[in-house]
């Protein structure tokens, strides 16, 4: 990632003042994948992905930038209307829109408790977000051409990482649905960058179940890390997985 496009994206995670890097896991877990339609540039859309990290949810992202055909029209049959995001929880039965009110609900379900202040008060967390918009100056909005993988892609992230986001911006674009694998940080090592980790604590043992599949699966817990049951492939590095998704799919 060049030193311009990696500040852009450290900005864009300062704004939102660390919402979506901790996770403090929700007591339960979807027994079926939640299912999420949404575009990565979009405001209200972070705030939910902050959330599904904060509680450390996975979910499965069907992407529906604007000129999108793929997801859209799906949206609007089964809610009514093309907005977004929209979430639904083939658990409960239970499909929403507003960010606010799927914040609501993914705590009362899965944590049984109430959503903090800086994720249920859009007037405390939108601007922030938007502002993470602003400055990505319409990544991750609208569509471009690209064929979709037989089999969805895997992503192992947190929202607030600044190399994952040019990720998430392009499958967005490219309309290419995905597993999103929440690899939020639970405890003290895992603030610590890969390399200063590996060092530092070299029997590393992750307490987060999504951290402990990636570190038995690839090795090590770095993010972005990108799985194609497609091809086989699985990557590390932002910039090798964009490269690895335009020549695969663009």
């Amino acid at each position: 990632m060049r030193a311009g496009e990696f500040l852009n994206n450290m900005a864009a995670t300062g704004v939102t003042l660390g919402r979506g890097i901790a996770s403090d896991p929700a007591a339960m877990k979807p027994k079926q994948p939640l299912a999420l339609y949404e575009m990565e540039g979009c405001p209200f859309c972070r705030i939910v992905r902050e959330a599904l990290t904060a509680l450390d949810l996975d979910a499965v992202i069907y992407p529906c930038p604007k000129g999108g055909l793929r997801f859209r029209p799906l949206v609007r049959e089964l809610g009514g209307k093309e907005q977004f995001p929209f979430l639904v929880d083939p658990n409960t039965g239970v499909s929403l829109y507003e960010s606010s009110d799927i914040v609501d609900y993914l705590y009362a379900t899965y944590s049984g408790r109430q959503a903090p202040s800086p994720l249920r008060l859009k007037t405390l967390v939108l601007p922030g977000s938007m502002a993470a918009s602003a400055l990505r100056g319409g990544r991750g909005l609208h569509k471009r051409k690209a064929r979709v993988p037989s089999q969805l892609l895997e992503l192992w992230s947190f929202e607030g990482s600044p190399f994952a986001r040019p990720v998430k911006e392009l499958l967005c674009e490219m309309e290419i649905p995905y597993v999103l694998h929440n690899v939020g940080r639970t405890q003290w090592q895992d603030w610590l960058l890969p390399p200063l980790r590996d060092r530092l604590v070299p029997d590393y043992q992750p307490t987060e179940q999504n951290r402990a599949e990636l570190l038995a699966r690839a090795g090590k817990v770095q993010v972005p890390y990108l799985y194609d049951p497609d091809t086989g492939t699985g990557l590390f590095e932002s910039t090798d997985i964009l490269d690895y998704l335009r020549r695969t799919y663009g």
